[in-house]
């Protein structure tokens, strides 16, 4: 199958083309830029073309990423050269708009499904991740599409482009517009952040992470979202009268009408108790990594770039609220510690398994005629460093007393210095090594 990415060289529409890439799709990117398209089609591995009509009308699949204010145009330039039985979705922001350039261009026997990814680009996968549909119609596209979003744990939402631009001038329209106002707020006051964060309760420090997740987005984007919307208006207007009404309150230090204020939004909100489980969880989650780190404290772990994906692995040295420190060789590497995450043992030893030169050792020993020699074998098979063991020769003769047995093992590891651990474990175990 074809899928085409129209605006595929940046962004989402950069990360949709590297998934459906990683899923085996002939994928196919447009971008206007050629020395860009060319180096992000060679690193994903994809082709690249600068004629939209042309890609459109040979692919089975159109997706179009591009700035919402030009979304409209694009649907216009592709959906008509489109082939029969073929797909055109469009994954912006705002739906009213898109959904009505669709239903005017796209021709007959071409099915369209205006879609509304919820996450970014800085995602790793589509685990729980929440992706919007806004059909007009429903083809032999639809279910398709569902069961492939579903079959990778998204959670799906169908919905009207009406009710889904309505939505999102809360969901983001309103929020993004308070967010961007409170982090403008703070460099207006010419606020220190890093040094407000020492005085900061563990909510503050998510709730500015948060606000930088926002701002450090696309600001051109950003003020898409905020001006495409036609519900937007009104959702600014309700904020601003609130926050006016809000300052009017705390000014005459009413704190009956400020109590009933406050009580009357939490009421709103609804299942309270529901809230305060999720963030208690992404508060402990800001510290459990440390408390891990601390006890790992000069010995071996593994920490994984949450953007590259590069594993570092070594001794760890130190620890900070804000920097790790790992030592390897007498090499020194320090990384920032909300850029990485830990891997558990069985991660790590997967990774040492597939990024490791492995060793090959035989190991002879006496044991006693009784034993299980296929048992020790596999309790080799759990030393740390040790990834396969098995017998290889089990022998009775001259050189052995007639109450015992030699068994040879051959064992695979990562780590050379594995051989004293599975030695150590023989002569354990009642062995005597030969």
């Amino acid at each position: 199958m074809k899928i085409s990415v129209i605006g595929g060289t940046r962004g989402l529409g950069k990360w949709i083309a590297e998934f459906l890439k990683n899923r085996n799709f002939d994928v196919c990117i447009t971008g206007r830029d050629r020395i860009t398209g060319e180096k992000v089609s060679k690193k994903l591995e994809v082709e690249y073309s600068q004629d939209n009509a042309k890609t459109a009308s040979q692919s089975d699949v159109v997706i179009i990423s591009v700035p919402i204010n030009v979304t409209a145009s694009v649907i216009e330039e592709v959906a008509p050269v489109m082939k029969p039985g073929s797909l055109l979705m469009d994954v912006t922001s705002v739906k009213e708009k898109p959904a009505k350039a669709m239903q005017t261009f796209v021709p007959e026997g071409v099915e369209f499904l205006p879609t509304h990814p919820m996450f970014g680009p800085r995602i790793r996968s589509l685990d729980g991740q929440v992706v919007v549909l806004t059909p007009i119609t429903r083809g032999e596209w639809y279910d398709k599409v569902i069961n492939f979003l579903e079959n990778d744990n998204s959670r799906v939402l169908i919905t009207t482009p009406e009710i889904h631009d309505k939505m999102m001038s809360i969901v983001q329209g309103l929020t993004h517009f308070a967010y961007i106002n409170i982090a403008s707020t703070i460099e207006n006051l010419q606020i220190d952040l890093k040094e407000s964060r020492k005085f900061a309760s563990p909510i503050y420090s998510l709730m500015v992470d948060m606000i930088a997740r926002i701002v450090a987005q696309n600001p051109y984007l950003a003020y898409s979202i905020q001006t495409e919307n036609r519900y937007n208006k009104e959702t600014h207007a309700a904020f601003l009268a609130n926050s006016k009404e809000l300052k009017k309150i705390i000014d005459e230090e009413d704190q009956e009408k400020f109590v009933k204020t406050m009580s009357a939004a939490a009421k709103h909100l609804d299942d309270l108790e529901a809230a305060l489980g999720r963030s208690d969880k992404a508060i402990a989650a800001l510290t459990e990594e440390i408390r891990i780190l601390k006890k790992s404290l000069g010995r071996e772990v593994g920490l994984r770039h949450i953007y590259s994906g590069t594993v570092h692995c070594g001794i760890l040295k130190e620890i900070s609220p804000d920097e790790v420190t790992l030592i390897k060789n007498s090499s020194i590497t320090t990384l920032k510690l909300s850029n990485v995450e830990i891997l558990n043992e069985d991660e790590l030893l997967n990774w040492k398994i597939q990024t490791y030169p492995k060793k090959y050792f035989d190991v002879s020993a006496v044991f006693p005629k009784n034993c299980n020699p296929e048992f020790i074998a596999s309790s080799i098979k759990n030393i740390k460093d040790v990834v396969d063991a098995q017998v290889i020769d089990v022998y009775e003769g001259k050189q052995v007393t007639s109450d015992m047995i030699s068994i040879t093992f051959r064992y695979k590891v990562i780590d050379k210095n594995a051989r004293k651990s599975v030695e150590k474990f023989l002569k354990g175990f009642g062995g005597i090594i030969r």
